[in-house]
């Protein structure tokens, strides 16, 4: 009788952790939709020269189900630029993004914003950054589009405020190019951000790698490199930080945006 109840207590924990390892593989596996498709419910506006949650002009806005960026209001950019902040933090997972760049440019707006919009991750807080801040300390995977008149490459990488390293060399450079062709035209596409913490980032354009790099951080050189330090728990190293969307000066629109947590 001893034997029968032991067994059918190893039997129940056996259970148990199965079941607990399943619902942790499955939780791994769901796409998390940070926009509901509705309105910017957990979503914070900052626009350069303007009070959080400011959204001048009704810059970012949601229409036919898209989140849209644009410029009716503006009779010139005058270095307007704008995020979109998720509320929450992350720091392990992928990021997929449904995006088209459409229209015309801002008047005002200046030469390389032209079909220039972004994705900015590891980021800091639309509440931590100053009034007349132009672009969160963040790490940016741009958003790119060519025709007739430019020609360049997608989904490249810019740094405001921070470095990362690449081939095991420390890159300073503000910007630096992916191998991607460039991308014509108003259709959808879409683009894939795999974020490890501090360890590596990839971007993934229409399911192609086109940039891995490492140990993204703060620029030390940056005048407001201690106010962000503290913030990033007294540490140059960057392991999590907000997602935006950017304003840059040109329209785009976001039908989705998702997120799946990476758990190991």
């Amino acid at each position: 009788m001893k034997q029968l109840k032991l067994f059918s207590f190893l039997f129940l924990i056996a259970t148990l952790l199965l079941s607990c390892n399943q619902n942790k593989s499955q939780s791994s596996d769901e796409w998390i939709q940070l926009f509901n498709g509705k309105d910017l419910t957990n979503w914070t506006v900052k626009i350069n020269g303007y009070d959080v949650n400011d959204n001048f002009g009704n810059t970012f806005r949601v229409e036919d189900g898209m989140i849209k960026v644009r410029y009716e209001a503006y009779d010139s950019l005058n270095n307007r630029f704008g995020h979109l902040f998720y509320n929450e933090p992350f720091s392990n997972y992928i990021l997929r993004v449904e995006y088209r760049i459409v229209g015309d440019q801002c008047p005002g707006a200046p030469g390389w914003a032209y079909k220039n919009s972004g994705i900015m991750i590891h980021g800091q807080t639309p509440e931590s950054m100053d009034k007349n801040q132009e672009f969160p300390a963040s790490i940016e995977v741009q958003l790119l589009g060519s025709d007739s008149l430019v020609q360049r490459s997608n989904m490249n990488l810019c740094t405001p405020g921070t470095n990362f390293v690449m081939d095991g060399q420390l890159i300073l450079d503000h910007c630096t190019n992916s191998n991607s062709e460039p991308v014509y035209g108003e259709d959808w596409h879409v683009a894939e951000v795999v974020v490890r913490g501090n360890e590596v980032i990839h971007h993934i354009f229409e399911g192609d790698t086109l940039m891995t790099y490492n140990q993204p951080q703060l620029d030390d050189r940056e005048a407001n490199y201690e106010k962000l330090a503290a913030l990033n728990g007294n540490t140059k190293m960057l392991s999590k930080g907000t997602i935006s969307l950017q304003s840059e000066g040109h329209p785009i629109d976001f039908r989705k945006v998702e997120i799946k947590i990476i758990k190991d």
